[in-house]
């Protein structure tokens, strides 16, 4: 079913607009025509044809469909990842662009949905089949899947209602899209019933768990760690990492940690933002603070006085967990929030904290909170007390930690049956 005249001609309109804020974003010229080609046109040659094309939206769809794109690299099938941010590019490329798959991946940007920017892209890398993961289904990307004859499938799939109820708004666009897919593969029950509330056909819809709950830590970061903390004499430091922050997370949460690194010159926070631009924004935060900080960006090391620590870099969120004894997921204590995936820290055994605006991971956190596997708080001075208590009462952080590997425990095995799915159509 054609996308209808009525949504290319809105795409049509806001472009300038699109352009304009892929602009504003852009940290240098060489990186903003870079963007542009990718999703505009004319577009990068392929490594390979033929590819599994996955898209994953940002850093947490690209985290979650690791151990997926990892699985057919391993076989050795060409893996094309396309993303719609900055940082989920980032992290595809740091997770697969290397040895030994360099030859058999390839990262781009996934283009602006308009019907002949997408038909190119088809034409030029003919695909074999499209996994959405997760959230992101755009009608001519999957309009012309069927015209190309490639399989679509939503994977992994999770809906909120609130964004239910915003498709809900646009039924005929919605119904068209969901037509078009293959197979859709929910990670719960109520991502289930909204989508086949919103028309998706029973016969081609189930239920598979997610595949978040099988991730594991690449091996290099874990190394790179151990040698950080030899390298950087941290063995007697007590580290605590902020995790994808928003505004204001960062100025709320080292304003109330602030007394305890004054008191205790042993511990140091590592603060992850999680968008790039906001990351001079951020060490302004730390000066006002009038805290020691130094930033990865510039390549400096943590020192013996240094209380803050910037992650200011793109792709090594599992490297800070990895040096972490507890940490707080960002997202969670903003307005309007939606919160950022807890299994990544748990699944390194790191004890997490998070604020109470988690909407966007509901069924998962709620599972962690019903064991209590995960500390959940309502504001950033509580979330200052409990993560200092997690450092020091290491009892209660091994606790929290028995209880969070009970449910990863529980839910593994959702990667095996996506495979066999995706297999069908290979």
């Amino acid at each position: 079913m054609a996308t209808p005249f009525w949504y290319n001609a809105a795409l049509t309109l806001i472009k300038p607009l699109y352009k304009w804020q892929i602009k504003k974003r852009a940290l240098n010229t060489e990186q903003l025509q870079q963007e542009c080609l990718e999703r505009f046109g004319p577009f990068q040659q392929p490594k390979n044809l033929h590819a599994l094309w996955f898209h994953v939206v940002s850093v947490g769809e690209t985290n979650a469909a690791q151990p997926l794109i990892e699985h057919y690299l391993k076989l050795g099938h060409p893996v094309l990842v396309t993303n719609t941010t900055k940082t989920g590019q980032a992290r595809a490329k740091s997770l697969f662009l290397k040895a030994p798959y360099e030859h058999l991946f390839q990262a781009v940007y996934l283009p602006a949905d308009q019907k002949k920017l997408v038909q190119t892209f088809y034409q030029k890398y003919q695909p074999k089949v499209l996994a959405l993961v997760e959230t992101e289904i755009w009608p001519n990307l999957i309009d012309q899947a069927q015209q190309f004859k490639v399989p679509c499938l939503l994977i992994n799939a999770r809906l909120s209602e609130k964004s239910a109820k915003g498709y809900a708004k646009v039924q005929g666009l919605t119904q068209g899209m969901l037509m078009g897919l293959e197979r859709m593969l929910a990670q719960d029950q109520a991502t289930l019933d909204r989508y086949r509330n919103l028309g998706m056909p029973a016969d081609k819809s189930q239920v598979l768990g997610s595949i978040k709950f099988d991730i594991h830590a690449p091996h290099s970061f874990i190394q790179q760690a151990q040698q950080l903390q030899q390298d950087w004499h941290l063995s007697a430091r007590k580290i605590i990492t902020l995790a994808s922050t928003h505004a204001p997370e960062e100025q709320k949460l080292l304003t109330a940690l602030k007394p305890y690194l004054e008191k205790h010159p042993e511990l140091l926070v590592i603060v992850v933002p999680r968008h790039p631009e906001r990351f001079d924004e951020v060490f302004k935060t730390t000066q006002i603070l009038n805290l020691s900080t130094q930033r990865r960006s510039l390549g400096q090391k943590i020192e013996t006085d240094t209380q803050v620590y910037l992650a200011d870099s793109m792709g090594e969120m599992w490297l800070w967990y990895a040096l972490s004894q507890v940490c707080f997921v960002g997202g969670s204590l903003n307005e309007p929030g939606g919160g950022h995936n807890i299994l990544e820290p748990i699944a390194l055994n790191v004890p997490t904290v998070l604020g109470n605006n988690y909407f966007n991971f509901q069924t998962i956190v709620d599972e962690f909170i019903a064991v209590g596997g995960v500390k959940v708080m309502d504001d950033a001075g509580q979330a200052a007390k409990v993560l200092i208590e997690l450092l020091t009462d290491l009892d209660k952080a091994a606790r929290l930690n028995i209880a969070a590997q009970q449910i990863m425990l529980k839910n593994a095995g959702s990667l095996a049956k996506h495979i066999a799915v995706i297999d069908q159509y290979i």
